[in-house]
């Protein structure tokens, strides 16, 4: 069983469900859902049930992130797919996709993700305390003179 219920996509949708069958089907999509969360946070090393017990993420979050890929369903089930023409003379048809044919509307996006995965600490990432450059040539650096006869007519030392 989801946090999330039929109920909140009816909220956020709304409109009531068609069916009693389409509100079966929409919780068939939170449990998914619900399952994608769970394993994300199994694969951060975390269990989902813990981390909300512990506040980091609420309960809300997560059926705001539930909710939002279940209405993306809803409202597109052809993800991806943006236009679609059909002309009967001169045969004209075009179909258009803007992501990869394999994409799911039930798949979390990365800002959800964001707010339901707990930060990470500001130490995770370092500067380096100098100004010098970043950058390495596998060339010796050596002093360019343009006047050098050595240098003149060539295309550089790294030939």
């Amino acid at each position: 069983m989801s946090y999330a219920s039929p109920s909140d996509v009816v909220v956020e949708l709304g409109r009531p469900a068609a069916s009693p069958a389409e509100s079966d089907q929409w919780q068939a999509w939170l449990d998914r859902v619900e399952r994608r969360i769970a394993r994300g946070f199994r694969r951060a090393g975390l269990v989902l049930d813990d981390q909300i017990a512990l506040g980091d993420p609420l309960d809300s979050d997560v059926i705001d992130a539930e909710v939002a890929a279940v209405i993306r369903k809803i409202q597109n089930p052809t993800w991806g797919k943006t236009s679609t023409t059909r002309s009967v003379d001169d045969a004209s048809i075009t179909d258009r996709n803007d992501s990869a044919g394999d994409a799911d509307p039930l798949d979390l996006l990365e800002d959800e993700w964001d707010s339901l995965l707990p930060g990470t600490d500001a130490q995770a990432f370092s500067t380096r305390p100098g100004f010098e450059a970043d950058f390495y040539s596998p060339i010796p650096q050596t002093t360019f003179n343009a006047t050098d006869p050595a240098w003149v007519g060539s295309v550089g030392p790294w030939v």
